[in-house]
């Protein structure tokens, strides 16, 4: 049991702050025994600069220290480094700080010391847990990235020989392993016959040893010999070939649940593939494989949208409720139903592009700088291009790309002018800007329904269209103040939503 939890700790690291020579170096021994790795440090201000410039995941720190005392400390850190996990420890009750203090310094706990380290090493395992779990979180969302970036090479049907290369190769950047095979059935062949493709160090006979001990029995994924193996089935769920990945170390749950989403993504293309070799002539099947496409894809795109809006709890359900708006502004300008819908789905979609974006600056609690509003502004363009992969969005591509276009040309990406933007995003850009004055954020507290009118007033002309923010105006008159904050879920929803959490 405890070479187990020597190997689950390793990957931790601890960094250790006192004045105590001898406290530092009983707590670097008793967590090495554990499995962790420990740096001890003695002077405070040489502390701050190696979390500053080191990668630790967890602080434990003296409050009474000389020449500052611990929150002092805390306070320091938490200027440039929001996620390393702190505990306070105190040599008695009374000296530790004010509750307020820990919540307002985002401590994670307290430790009265004592002879005895098992509470200490109880409150280190309960930040490893969260600390583990929000590292699954991040690996789910970097492989969905990769997955996204990947599906237009994947869905190449020009070239099936291609695709085989391109799987393997982005197989192994997906679950970073260094060695992967594709075993498919060749229909173009006699019957029985199969077609292997192996990238890195791995031979045709290992493979075809794991393939005869393969035993699916209605699973998605199973694990074998350290490998991570797969099912591709067409759409009648006949298995047609096996997917193989060696993730490098014993793979993990979010590793499997990654390798259930990319398998059904190879599944469709590659029987697509297939199907555009072999039966060119069956337009119908072929018809219903590219739906199958366009669905798997979409998929993947809504998990994308889903994560956007919900890394910050100020910004979830952004998306829906922009759709919602702006669906019903078109509605007022009298727009027909297929106009309407197409504002609806770009709606859904129009911060896509932000998926690119690192935490550090979506969720930053200040004014950003120059190059950081730059990488941000960037987020239109690159939805554009990731809904451009498929052609049921080509309607919406547009649309998306200029929603930050101002009305008198100061706008972004590509500074159109007047009725040079799509009226389209027009809409969408007063239901964006509507529903981000009236939602809290975490550099502002939100806008009241009366606020954010005079703001969309006041941008009359300038940025926004004088049409629709007219016609807008026109609808929460006749809907009501009490209505529109309960259909569109501002400010108020917002709020409770987040103290909640």
């Amino acid at each position: 049991m405890r070479k187990n939890r020597r190997t689950l700790h390793k990957d931790f690291r601890i960094l250790t702050l006192d004045d105590d020579y001898i406290m530092t170096s009983t707590l670097q021994a008793y967590f090495q025994r554990s499995g962790y790795y420990v740096d001890v440090v003695n002077d405070p201000y040489q502390a701050i600069e190696q979390v500053r410039n080191g990668k630790y995941d967890i602080l434990l720190l003296d409050f009474l220290m000389s020449p500052v005392c611990g929150d002092q400390v805390v306070e320091e850190i938490r200027r440039f480094n929001k996620e390393i996990y702190i505990i306070l420890l105190t040599g008695h009750k009374s000296m530790a700080p004010p509750i307020k203090t820990i919540r307002d310094l985002d401590i994670q706990g307290y430790y009265e010391k004592s002879d005895r380290f098992d509470q200490l090493e109880l409150l280190v395992e309960s930040c490893v847990k969260s600390i583990s779990q929000m590292r699954i979180i991040q690996n789910y969302k970097n492989g969905l990235s990769l997955m996204m970036e990947a599906l237009p090479q994947i869905y190449d049907l020009d070239n099936t020989r291609s695709i085989y290369e391109s799987i393997l190769s982005i197989t192994l950047n997906i679950f970073q392993g260094d060695r992967s095979f594709l075993m498919i059935s060749d229909f173009t062949a006699s019957q029985g016959e199969n077609e292997l493709h192996l990238l890195g160090d791995i031979t045709e006979e290992e493979v075809r040893d794991i393939v005869k001990n393969a035993h699916f029995d209605g699973q998605k994924v199973i694990t074998l010999a350290d490998m991570l193996l797969a099912p591709i089935e067409d759409e009648e769920h006949k298995i047609i070939g096996i997917l193989g990945t060696d993730p490098g170390v014993s793979p993990e749950y979010v590793q499997v649940q990654m390798m259930e989403i990319y398998i059904r993504q190879i599944s469709s293309a590659l029987h697509n593939s297939q199907l555009h070799r072999l039966v060119s002539t069956k337009n119908e099947e072929l018809t219903k494989a590219y739906e199958q496409l366009n669905e798997s894809y979409v998929e993947i795109i809504n998990a994308m949208r889903t994560i956007v809006d919900e890394r910050d709890i100020y910004t979830r359900g952004h998306s829906d409720r922009v759709s919602a708006i702006a669906a019903d502004i078109a509605g007022q300008m009298k727009k027909d139903k297929h106009t309407i819908e197409r504002i609806r789905l770009a709606g859904l979609f129009h911060d896509i592009g932000k998926v690119g974006i690192s935490d550090k600056i979506l969720l930053k609690p200040d004014k950003l700088n120059e190059e950081e509003y730059a990488n941000i502004k960037k987020h239109s363009g690159k939805g554009a291009k990731i809904l451009s992969a498929i052609t049921l969005f080509n309607d919406v591509v547009p649309i998306v790309r200029s929603h930050h276009e101002w009305i008198d040309g100061r706008g972004y990406p590509d500074g159109l002018k007047g009725d040079a933007i799509p009226e389209e995003s027009k809409i969408i850009a007063v239901a964006d800007s509507f529903d981000a004055m009236t939602s809290h954020r975490h550099y502002r507290s939100n806008l009241s329904l009366a606020q954010a009118l005079d703001e969309l007033r006041r941008g009359k002309g300038t940025q926004f269209a004088p049409e629709v923010v007219d016609a807008f105006l026109e609808m929460l008159d006749e809907m009501g103040e009490e209505k529109a904050m309960e259909k569109y879920g501002t400010g108020k929803a917002v709020e409770e939503e987040g103290e909640n959490e």
